[in-house]
C-alpha cells in the first residue's frame, strides 16, 4: 500500500505495517458504530483520507481512511468544519482546535482524553507524564490502552505521547502517520525509534 503524506514520492507501507491498519479501521468502524454518531463523511487531507463523523454533540470520532459507519455518509456543517481545521493544521496555519467534541468512552478513557487535549503543540509527554496527570501514577499502561481508544486522533493529540525512553512506540493509525504529525509540528523525531 502506498502512503504519500502529502511530501515528496509515495511511502510504502510493508505489508506487516499494512496489516495493522486494516486492524486499526476495523477496530475504528467498531467504536464509530457504538458511539451512535448521526452522520459521516470521507474528506481528502494531506496524509490521505480522513472520516470524520458527528451526533448531535459535536464530532464523536475521526478515522484514517475511508472508514463506514452505519449513519448516512454525508457532509455536515460540523464535519466540515473539523475538515476545514484539520487542513489548516497540516497546513502548518492551526496549532489547536475549536470544535466541539463528543467522544465515548468509559470514564477512565474520558480523563485520559482530556489530559492529552493539555499538551501544547510541538510538544511531547510520555504515558507515566499522562498517568500523573489523571492521578493513578502507576497506571501509564492504561493510559497507553486509553490512548489506543482514542476516537478522535490529532485533535485530541495522542500522537505527542511518547515512551518514557523517548521512543515514538505505538500509535493506532501507524508510527509512520505519528512521526509525520510530530514532524509536522516541528519536533525533531530522528533519535526516536
Amino acid at each position: 500500500a502506498c502512503m504519500n503524506f502529502g511530501r515528496g514520492p509515495c511511502l510504502f507501507i510493508h505489508s506487516n505495517a499494512a496489516a495493522a491498519l486494516a486492524a486499526y479501521n476495523r477496530r475504528t468502524h467498531e467504536r464509530m458504530t457504538m458511539q451512535r454518531c448521526t452522520n459521516y463523511f470521507v474528506y481528502a487531507m494531506p496524509m490521505g483520507r480522513l472520516s470524520i463523523a458527528a451526533d448531535e454533540a459535536g464530532i464523536c470520532a475521526i478515522a484514517f481512511g475511508d472508514v463506514a459507519h452505519d449513519g448516512p455518509r454525508r457532509p455536515s456543517a460540523l464535519t466540515n468544519k473539523a475538515a476545514t481545521q484539520l487542513q489548516e493544521y497540516f497546513a502548518g496555519k492551526r496549532r489547536f482546535f475549536d470544535i466541539p467534541l463528543s467522544p465515548h468512552g468509559t470514564e477512565f478513557q474520558l480523563k485520559v482524553w482530556k489530559a492529552l487535549e493539555t499538551i501544547p503543540y510541538g510538544q511531547t509527554r510520555t504515558y507515566a507524564e499522562i498517568a500523573e496527570m489523571v492521578g493513578s501514577p502507576k497506571g501509564f499502561r492504561a493510559v497507553g490502552l486509553a490512548n489506543n481508544k482514542n476516537p478522535l486522533p490529532i485533535v485530541v493529540p495522542c500522537h505527542r505521547v511518547i515512551g518514557a525512553d523517548g521512543k515514538l512506540v505505538g500509535y493506532a493509525g501507524g508510527v509512520k502517520i505519528k512521526k509525520y504529525l510530530l514532524d509536522l509540528e516541528g519536533i525533531d523525531t530522528s533519535k526516536m525509534k
